[in-house]
């Protein structure tokens, strides 16, 4: 009986005296005290039974299992083997009575631990805990992508906004100078016909004052010369100003907005409008214990591989001052790119998708191909040399070496197993490197099988002599063969979301897509896009990214759109 964080020994408990358990036996379950355990071995019925220490069964502690017949009651000591049940001394002969192979369940657990049913259990929690792995980094790698359009369209919308208030700040500048230079000009106009009137308005004071004068001191001669003479010219000063005043006008200035920004500011209500676009995720969580050879999976398919289009993100030369070889790559989990240098010297090397390069990894033999199995490992592939390892794609360390009886040329993982070509088929293992599969030959026509793909419910592989690529059942049953005569050796292979097929011709140095189902083809890359013997590529279905090698170390990566 546990108790905070002790455990008490139960057969003390059961004369009342407490005392803490120092073993505890999981048969009986229940916590021994020294003395009790020395008697728990002495005794015929428990002496094999198995006892751990407190420590171990601390680790089991909360590990619900029940022993117990959930119908009756009684504890479940029987197994029925035709039915596959666990039974009680009351279900044998109420429900198992005419069953003819049920035997004690002691006899039948005796090899529990190395039974097939807990390898898959084992195999079943592992390969979930990859899928919900592979879940969790989706999620993260969206929510990363949510922040970074977050960035964007907040920088969008400042920017947009500066520019609209620079251009609405020329704009009024622009408005502002014309309507000085207008007003400016109707009031010179007035000012002009004001300069005439005051120049009037001081010749006719003048005019007045003289001829008042003149009427008090001037001869009678003089008064009647002078007034005819000063009426004849004002007479001639009223008709200059009536021309003047004539021809005079006045304004009214006033401004007329643009329709457009009168809209800005009455009619628009929003800035703008935020778009939500939806699409289901392509989480591709696959059960470990589903024969998916044996069940059709609904593909979303391509509207048509004319839409496919490719941009150019980066292209770049590896720095080696040896000889180049590239006959496969992988883009990693974490963004990086991977090569299989063919060469002596033996090495894997890595680049960022800038093209900055990060490690050679020393390996054991040529390595031919690569494939990534999860986060954490990769699959090496070694040619002649028939053998391949499974490596920590972090530290490198080889985790396990599979040697085989075959050549081991291009790798593909799907679903805990690893399909490889190995020139005359492909042979199918598992990640503890037992060979489970092989299609010959004479099974489906393949001639020497250079690189393989493989998906949940298909394998497509190129073969070299035959100039083919062919599409097949996870059995070997061939769904559709390409053959083209612009394709000379087809080599590296690779798919995209909707299973279109992308693959490289070595010799026609060109990237040809084919549609999921066979039916149509088209070149997206040729020699005259830098296409030099290419060997490799793959495709990244999280970024919809295309990365192609060269051999003789020239490597690209493009965006498919």
């Amino acid at each position: 009986m546990a108790s905070g964080n002790h455990i008490s020994c139960g057969p003390c408990m059961f004369d009342d005296v407490t005392k803490d358990a120092g073993r505890w036996c999981t048969n009986c379950e229940e916590g021994l005290c020294k003395d009790c355990e020395n008697l728990h071995r002495k005794s015929k019925t428990s002496r094999n039974h198995k006892v751990i220490t407190i420590e171990d069964y601390r680790k089991i502690e909360n590990v619900s299992i029940s022993q117990v017949c959930e119908h009756h009651g009684e504890n479940l000591e029987w197994f029925c083997k035709s039915h596959d049940e666990v039974l009680c001394v009351v279900c044998v002969p109420s429900k198992h009575k005419a069953c003819s192979d049920v035997i004690p369940i002691s006899v039948n657990s005796e090899n529990s631990r190395q039974s097939t049913a807990l390898s898959d259990l084992e195999e079943t929690i592992e390969g979930t805990l990859r899928n919900v792995n592979q879940c969790i980094k989706s999620r993260e790698t969206a929510t990363k992508e949510i922040e970074k359009q977050e960035l964007e369209v907040k920088t969008m919308v400042l920017e947009t906004r500066k520019k609209i208030n620079g251009h609405l700040d020329k704009l009024q500048e622009k408005l502002l100078h014309e309507f000085t230079s207008t007003a400016h000009t109707c009031k010179s106009k007035y000012i002009k016909i004001l300069q005439k009137l005051k120049s009037t308005e001081q010749m006719l004071t003048k005019l007045r004052k003289e001829t008042d004068y003149m009427k008090q001191f001037s001869s009678d001669i003089q008064v009647f010369l002078g007034t005819r003479q000063v009426n004849k010219l004002i007479i001639h000063e009223v008709e200059s100003m009536k021309r003047e005043i004539g021809g005079a006008k006045d304004y009214e200035l006033k401004v007329s907005i643009h329709s457009v920004i009168k809209k800005l500011s009455n009619d628009v209500e929003d800035f703008g409008k935020i778009m939500v676009s939806e699409s289901v995720t392509n989480f591709d969580f696959k059960d470990p214990k589903i024969d998916q050879a044996q069940i059709e999976i609904n593909v979303p398919t391509s509207r048509n591989i004319s839409d496919i289009k490719l941009q150019l993100i980066k292209s770049f030369q590896l720095k080696n001052t040896d000889k180049l070889d590239i006959t496969g790559c992988v883009i990693l989990p974490n963004g990086n790119l991977l090569m299989a240098n063919d060469t002596e010297e033996k090495k894997l090397i890595e680049y960022s998708e800038t093209g900055e390069h990060i490690r050679d990894i020393t390996v054991s033999s040529k390595p031919f191909d690569i494939a990534v199995i999860d986060l954490n490992r990769i699959v090496v592939t070694y040619g002649n040399a028939q053998f391949l390892e499974i490596m920590n794609g972090n530290t490198c360390n080889v985790e396990q070496k599979v040697s085989l009886k075959k050549q081991c040329l291009g790798v593909s993982h799907e679903d805990g197993k690893l399909y490889v070509a190995n020139g005359n088929g492909v042979f199918l293992i598992d990640l503890s490197g037992k060979e489970k599969r092989t299609w010959k030959e004479e099974s489906y026509g393949i001639d020497y099988t250079c690189y393989i793909k493989s998906s949940r419910n298909k394998i497509f592989y190129t073969t070299c002599n035959s100039q083919k690529v062919y599409c097949c059942h996870l059995n070997g049953e061939e769904i559709w063969q390409f053959k083209s005569d612009s394709i000379a050796i087809p080599a590296g292979i690779t798919l995209d979301n909707y299973h279109n097929v992308y693959f490289v011709g070595y010799n026609s140095k060109n990237l040809t897509i084919i549609q999921h189902d066979g039916k149509e083809s088209k070149a997206l890359l040729t020699g005259s896009d830098g296409l030099n013997r290419p060997s490799a590529v793959d495709f990244d279905m999280n970024t919809n990214t295309l990365f192609i090698c060269n051999e003789g170390g020239q490597v690209a990566l493009y965006k498919v759109v």
